[in-house]
């Protein structure tokens, strides 16, 4: 029996009419190794045939093939595509945020440890997607993928959003100079930062702060899924476990989202 790809969906935009989406978690694909087995990156090191149908069965969960899916080469910035009909992997621009007001066009971010947010403005039609680093998130990849949908006609506080699987803040310990920057934009950050174990580093919540970057924006909603993509080995692939571990590569969560109507 082929097992199905699983999507992990949040209240605040599954209840939006004519919007379907989904964080997939790595169950349900066919890849080995270091990628079992829903690997959804091309990059990633693993068989692109493999890859492939993985997609495939990914969009099988919105009734689409992977021709549909749309995804771009993320670079930890803040540009933002405006997609109206897919695009083949090798013609896949550079950007990190993605918008449509095409039905049928799935939004794809690719993400292990980073947040996928995906949003939804159910009334005009429009949607989008962003892969958020931290860098992209200090510098307003959420901000630009939110105005790039006003432009296509939403309304910013009729959007909602959704905060998929990333690393929590027990999983992402970081060195002594890296709160700094946040502090220079803004010392009430230094409330996502708690002091680890080893003197001089901090664990950081950065769920905590793309949840706060998205509530000054004024949108309807900001839903979020509750995970931790270090620990949860089975449901996830994560960049750091696989950084402690020496492991070369991990694959890639995939999280979509598609206007029906």
């Amino acid at each position: 029996m082929t097992a199905s790809a699983v999507a992990l969906t949040v209240d605040a935009l599954g209840e939006l009419k004519g919007i379907r989406h989904g964080f997939f978690t790595r169950t349900g694909g066919v890849s080995e190794g270091l990628y079992v087995s829903l690997n959804c990156g091309f990059s990633a090191g693993d068989d692109p045939e493999m890859v492939a149908v993985n997609r495939d069965r990914a969009m099988a969960a919105f009734d689409r093939t992977a021709d549909a899916l749309a995804t771009v080469c993320q670079v930890h910035g803040a540009r933002v595509a405006a997609v109206e009909r897919p695009w083949s992997h090798r013609n896949r621009p550079v950007a990190d945020g993605l918008v449509s007001g095409v039905p049928g066009v799935v939004l794809g971010v690719l993400t292990a440890d980073c947040a996928p947010v995906l949003f939804a403005d159910g009334a005009a039609g429009v949607i989008g997607a962003a892969h958020v680093g931290w860098r992209g998130a200090k510098d307003g990849v959420l901000e630009a993928t939110v105005r790039a949908m006003a432009d296509l006609g939403a309304r910013i506080d009729n959007v909602t959003a959704a905060i998929g699987p990333c690393i929590a803040q027990g999983s992402y310990e970081v060195g002594p100079s890296y709160p700094e920057p946040f502090l220079k934009q803004d010392p009430a950050n230094r409330g996502f930062f708690r002091s680890s174990r080893r003197a001089g580093h901090f664990l950081f919540d950065f769920a905590g702060y793309v949840t706060r970057r998205l509530a000054a924006l004024g949108l309807k909603e900001v839903g979020r899924l509750g995970a931790d993509t270090c620990r949860e080995e089975q449901r996830f692939f994560s960049y750091r476990r696989a950084t402690l571990r020496g492991e070369a590569y991990t694959g890639r969560n995939l999280s979509a989202i598609v206007l029906e109507r």
